[in-house]
């Protein structure tokens, strides 16, 4: 897929089976749920699409409801976002194809997305609307097998700060901010915590970093974070237009886990 050829629209209102609307105390979150299903490429089927996504609203909406499909899920991945695009992001998109290699995936558009603002809400807010996005998945039956959780910048810092409190069994991190841009030869810029209480509680930990990312790169990772498995792909902080790599590595090291 060119960069002339990049769907305008998000993938995955149109991949979805089910898209969830669930309250939080911060408004609306939306999932969108993808079941082990047929092959489908996700790029050709954006470009296809002639569907608009869902209308971005402030106020609750009813969900669009669907039984859970009856696949069996070898496991439940859920994503979330970073501080800019909510999820139309062509790595996020590209990840929905491991639900032909029998895992449900799951992309959640948090509040401040939904309701249309330019900009994040504080990490705490972030994190109670994640919970109570797990929790609601959990409580439909739409959590099953092994529980991934893992986001994009800023949704990967969420995936880690909540991973014990959620009960995932691992995490995957895309283009984990490290650093502040251009900070990451200094150490004592570097912002471990959050990951580091990941492997604390002997939580597996997959970390994807573009190779030129000026908010850390694969090797201070590596530096920063040795108990982590690091996975160096093509690309600064936003990767590659075409970031097949990044779905190869998360593919790689979820089937290693199993």
């Amino acid at each position: 897929m060119t960069a002339e050829h990049r769907p305008s629209r998000s993938v995955a209102p149109q991949r979805a089976h089910r898209v969830l609307d669930i309250e939080t105390d911060a408004g609306p979150a939306r999932a969108y749920v993808i079941d082990p299903a047929d092959p489908v490429d996700a790029h050709a089927a954006a470009e296809s699409a002639d569907v608009e996504p869902p209308r971005r609203e402030t106020t609750s909406v009813a969900p669009a409801i669907a039984e859970p499909g009856a696949t069996e899920a070898i496991g439940t991945l859920v994503l979330g976002h970073g501080a800019g695009k909510g999820t139309n992001t062509p790595d996020l998109w590209g990840l929905l194809d491991l639900a032909d290699d029998g895992w449900r995936v799951v992309l959640v558009d948090q509040p401040w997305v939904l309701a249309g603002r330019k900009i994040a809400t504080p990490p705490k807010t972030l994190d109670e609307g994640w919970r109570a996005v797990v929790s609601h998945l959990r409580e439909a039956g739409e959590i099953t097998g092994r529980f991934v959780q893992g986001g994009r910048s800023a949704g990967a810092r969420v995936a880690c700060r909540t991973a014990v409190e959620t009960g995932a069994d691992a995490v995957v991190a895309l283009a984990f901010p490290l650093t502040p841009p251009g900070k990451a030869d200094d150490p004592s810029k570097w912002r471990t915590d959050e990951a580091q209480a990941v492997l604390d509680a002997v939580v597996r930990l997959l970390v994807v970093q573009g190779a030129t990312d000026t908010f850390g790169g694969p090797d201070a990772i590596r530096a920063a974070l040795p108990g982590a498995d690091v996975a160096a792909v093509a690309g600064p902080h936003g990767f590659s237009k075409q970031p097949q790599d990044v779905v190869d590595a998360v593919r790689r090291w979820l089937a290693a886990a199993s």
